[in-house]
């Protein structure tokens, strides 16, 4: 049976926190009993919170889910628990894994205890939620004072994670089990639990090794575990002599791991009077050298190795120190972290009911508040008279369920301690909430009968740590720390989550989560790591299969992690195909079954590559097996485009490359950009392109497709061969004839004949049809160019003429009639003439009106009157006219010209006169039409100069 219990717990360290044993999850390792000890069994969960909105909580045993209840504050709920779940009297399910124990899930935190009875005992389980799973423990049972077979010590130990390895260790190597085996034989115990199972183990109180040889053994594990320790029936009173034990109980607790304990305790007696010797205090160290200091004692009452023990009471008797009004309590101080246990009583003088409490460590950052503890009076069958004893830092104002206590109920000093004062309230029912303006923590005490038990309902860790107030793993969950402590921070990997300061935060991302929490003078802390994983994410996707093996690439849909391929798994295989993962890649290939057409589905999982926040994802993944459609190659031809004969304008549409209906047809440049759906031609209907290849992306209702090819051919200009530029006379007219062979004819004359006639001098054009493309094709009349007259000579009679430009040979005339090859006409006539010219294109000639002056052959200078000048100013009005005299050696020797009147009077300089002789002149002037032709006139005169 268990007692009554008080004390607290908390001893400091870190950061976040939550009631103690109130929790989202908890754990119930089972335990032996003797066949003898469990007649008329009654047990059952028994769930309470602070939750006014109702929510489930989910009972289960070897990972099977029994049942479910629904919990709300004032609405606490129980729930029958089979017997063979949590307690065994089979020593063939003893020390081997087995299916036993339970394990409890709510989506908000809550209170669990295992409320267990069997004919005259009784005892409770406070599951201390996450805080009491861990890795290391020392077992503590009670010693066993009665030494009879009926009696026993028992430690069971249950996994929490699969493949967890556990070793126990350290014990007597006296003890014996109630195998056999004995700490000689077996002195260590190795096994291995998946998650759900536990290993039992026992020893009978008839061996006097077994008395406290298991007590401080060492349990340790590589992932977290769940311990109960104890005595299904035991019995620890000190009996004076010539007394006797009235009979025996169930002393039972659940434990917590090394790194939750402390060294600074308070125990507040049950109800057993000190005489019985039954309350006392049981200190297990876990470091050799650990003093303890019992109350206000200057001195260690021992000092104890790892593993060693001690009964304060088990001497003297006197450690429990009445503080008025038969309130006793007791203080302890250790060097170094210890369990401490206390035995207890139900009532006051039968020594056969005790009970077994773990004690947590004191410590100032225990919660304000204890909200709420459901049904305190019932433990199945019976309803029972109940103490709740309640511990609290000095000063504290505290209240049960509103109400404060009386000055008989507390509060009571500490030997030993100022900081902590205790209170006892009798005979409480029901659902009962604490409060406190400081720390606080409390435990009952019950009995009836021959009935005692205890237990604790909050304390259970020695630094506050994070709970889940709903939710499992990200999305959905919800942490937090108890709402008494005056500040948080919360931090992810060490970092400072900016605005994260109040006691409940919802993660987004996995990660270690702590948080920073001060309350009055006591010293900052920081919780212990809580893990945050992403949870398992769960998909459908629906893809169709085209032609045969499809690879599917397992790619997450959310996390950032790389998928690790050798994680890919087939959890659910195909019923219509085959599904198989490359170890290297894990892509995993899937085939239809041959000729099979019609849906399938498959499931896999895949995991990331983060070791310490593994993200995973379970992929439901339907596929449509599905025929591709039928396609055919096509080629389409379109005329050019007169912007660039290169291109043309194609209508993709109207390639026949598939007779299918119910198909969609996408139209791409190359066969890449089909298959990725990328580029996609957007005007089908008008799109220009140059001679080649286009592609037709042809899908069905299912999304399979197959790609056509269409070939695109540009139709060049056909123009015609034979209509070519013409030159002709301006004054003519042509033919223009574009030649046979076309479908059409239109010219810009309106014409739509082959040729045209009487084209003059211009541009023009013509469209030339061929099959369905029109060429327009332009041709030229040009007027041939005119010959020029470039220059004539005149030499007396004869005339020279020049000309150029044209179209050699040249015919030349005066009269414009008679036409000679010869530019030299001779015995022109002196005169106004003309001259004419023109080239072989034989058009009208150019006519150049010429001078040709009266020769003057001789002068002579006397004065006479008579040819005394050679005079040719009758020419002045031809333009640039000048005349040049030269001696017979080619000297210049006179000019005429404007300013001499075109006048030379035989002499140099106009007063010596030149010798008589003959001399040559040349006369030059620009015949004033429109060409400006330059004329030159030479010839020789005799000066007669008579002296």
């Amino acid at each position: 049976m268990k007692n009554f219990l008080l004390t607290f717990l908390f001893f400091f360290a870190s950061s976040n926190l939550l009631f103690a044993q109130r929790d989202t999850e908890h754990w119930f390792a089972p335990m032996a009993a003797t066949s003898t000890n469990v007649s008329s069994p009654q047990q059952a969960l028994y769930f309470s919170t602070d939750s006014t909105t109702p929510f489930p909580v989910e009972i289960y045993s070897n990972n099977i889910l029994l049942g479910t209840v629904t919990v709300a504050k004032g609405a606490p709920q129980t729930f029958q628990i089979p017997l063979g779940s949590m307690v065994t009297s089979n020593t063939s399910e003893m020390f081997k894994p087995v299916n036993k124990g339970l394990y409890t899930k709510g989506t908000k935190p809550y209170f669990a205890t295992y409320r267990f009875s069997v004919t005259s005992h009784g005892e409770i389980l406070t599951s201390k939620g996450k805080a009491g799973i861990g890795k290391k423990f020392y077992a503590v049972v009670s010693p066993i004072e009665n030494p009879i077979v009926s009696l026993n010590f028992t430690s069971g130990i249950m996994a929490t994670e699969d493949n967890t390895v556990v070793t126990v260790s350290d014990y007597s190597p006296d003890i014996i089990f109630s195998n056999g085996w004995t700490g000689a034989t077996n002195p260590t115990l190795t096994f291995t639990l998946n998650k759900g199972q536990s290993y039992i183990i026992e020893g009978t109180g008839d061996k006097a090794p077994n008395k406290n040889g298991f007590i401080g053994a060492k349990i340790e594990a590589d992932k977290p575990i769940s311990v109960t320790n104890g005595n299904f029936n035991g019995q620890f009173a000190i009996i004076p002599p010539g007394s006797f034990f009235d009979g025996s109980d169930i002393v039972m607790d659940q434990s917590v791991p090394t790194d939750r304990l402390g060294n600074e305790f308070v125990v507040v007696k049950g109800n057993g009077d000190i005489s019985e010797r039954m309350e006392d205090a049981l200190i297990v160290a876990t470091e050799g050298g650990t003093q303890v200091y019992i109350n206000n004692g200057a001195t260690p009452a021992v000092t104890l190795n790892e593993g060693d023990s001690y009964r304060v009471n088990a001497l003297s008797n006197t450690n429990y120190i009445n503080q008025g009004n038969g309130h006793y309590n007791m203080y302890i101080k250790t060097t170094k972290n210890v369990y401490v246990y206390q035995l207890l009583a139900g009532v006051a003088t039968s020594n056969a009911t005790i009970g077994f409490n773990y004690i947590p460590p004191l410590n100032c950052y225990l919660p304000r508040k204890i909200d709420e503890i459901g049904n305190i009076n019932i433990l199945p069958p019976t309803t029972n008279n109940v103490k709740l004893n309640i511990l609290t830092e000095t000063g504290a104002a505290v209240t049960v369920n509103g109400a404060t206590p009386t000055a008989v109920q507390g509060p009571y000093p500490v030997s030993g301690t100022t900081s902590w004062v205790s209170y006892s309230v009798p005979n409480v029912t029901g659902n009962v909430t604490i409060t406190s303006s400081k720390a606080v923590t409390a435990g009952i005490s019950g009995g009836s009968g021959v009935v005692g038990y205890g237990g604790y309902f909050a304390g259970f860790s020695s630094i506050p740590v994070i709970a889940k107030q709903t939710g499992d793993c990200i999305p959905g969950i919800v942490l937090e720390l108890d709402d008494s402590f005056d500040s948080y921070q919360w931090y992810r990997d060490n970092t400072p989550i900016p605005g994260a300061v109040t006691n409940s935060f919802t993660p987004t991302q996995s990660g270690e989560y702590t948080v920073k929490i001060t309350v009055g003078s006591c010293p900052p802390i920081v919780t212990p790591v809580y893990k945050v994983y992403t949870c398992l994410t769960e998909t459908t996707l629906n893809q169709t299969v085209c032609d045969g093996v499809k690879l599917i690439v397992p790619t997450f849909t959310n996390s950032t992690q790389s998928v690790v391929p050798g994680t890919v798994t087939i959890i659910t295989p195909p019923l219509n195909g085959n599904a198989v993962i490359d170890p290297v890649t894990g892509v995993i290939s899937y085939a239809p079954a041959y000729n099979y057409i019609g849906p399938d589905s498959f499931v896999y999982k895949f995991c990331g590559n983060n070791p310490n926040f593994t993200d995973c994802e379970l992929v439901t993944l339907n596929l449509t097996v599905s025929e591709s459609p039928i396609v055919n190659n096509a080629s389409l031809r379109a005329c050019f485009l007169e912007a660039n004969h290169a291109t043309g304008l194609f209508n993709l549409t109207n390639a026949a490359v598939t007779t299918q209906t119910g198909v969609t047809k996408k139209y791409y440049p190359s066969p890449t950009d089909a298959d990725n759906s990328t580029n996609e031609i957007l005007n089908p209907t008008n799109y220009t392109a140059p001679t080649g290849v286009a592609y037709v992306k042809v899908i069905n209702a299912n999304g399979c497709y197959r790609i056509a090819e269409v070939t695109l051919t540009v139709l060049p200009p056909v123009q015609s061969s034979v209509l070519v530029d013409k030159i002709i006379c301006v004054e003519d007219k042509t033919t223009l004839d574009a030649g046979p062979g076309f479908n059409g004819y239109e010219w810009s004359t309106g014409a739509t004949t082959q040729a045209i006639q009487n084209a003059g001098v211009g541009t023009y054009w013509v469209k030339l049809k061929t099959g369905d493309c029109v060429t327009l094709q332009h041709v030229k009349v040009y007027a041939t160019e005119q010959p020029v007259v470039s220059n004539i000579e005149i030499s007396n009679t004869t005339v020279t003429v020049y000309a150029i430009g044209g179209t050699p040979p040249y015919l030349y005339s005066i009269d414009n009639i008679q036409w000679q090859t010869s530019n030299i006409f001779k015995d022109v006539a002196r005169g106004i003439s003309a001259v004419y010219v023109k080239d072989n294109y034989n058009c009208e000639p150019i006519k150049v009106e010429i001078t040709i002056p009266n020769l003057i052959n001789a002068i002579t200078p006397n004065g006479d009157g008579v040819n005394d000048v050679l005079d040719y100013s009758l020419l002045s009005g031809k333009k640039n006219l000048e005349f040049s005299i030269f001696d017979r050696y080619g000297s210049k020797i006179f000019q005429g010209d404007k300013s001499n009147d075109y006048k030379w009077d035989g002499t140099l300089g106009g007063s010596k006169k030149v010798p008589t002789g003959n001399y040559w002149f040349e006369i030059h002037w620009n015949e004033p039409n429109g060409k400006q032709i330059p004329v030159k006139y030479t010839g020789w005169i005799i000066v007669k100069s008579r002296e």
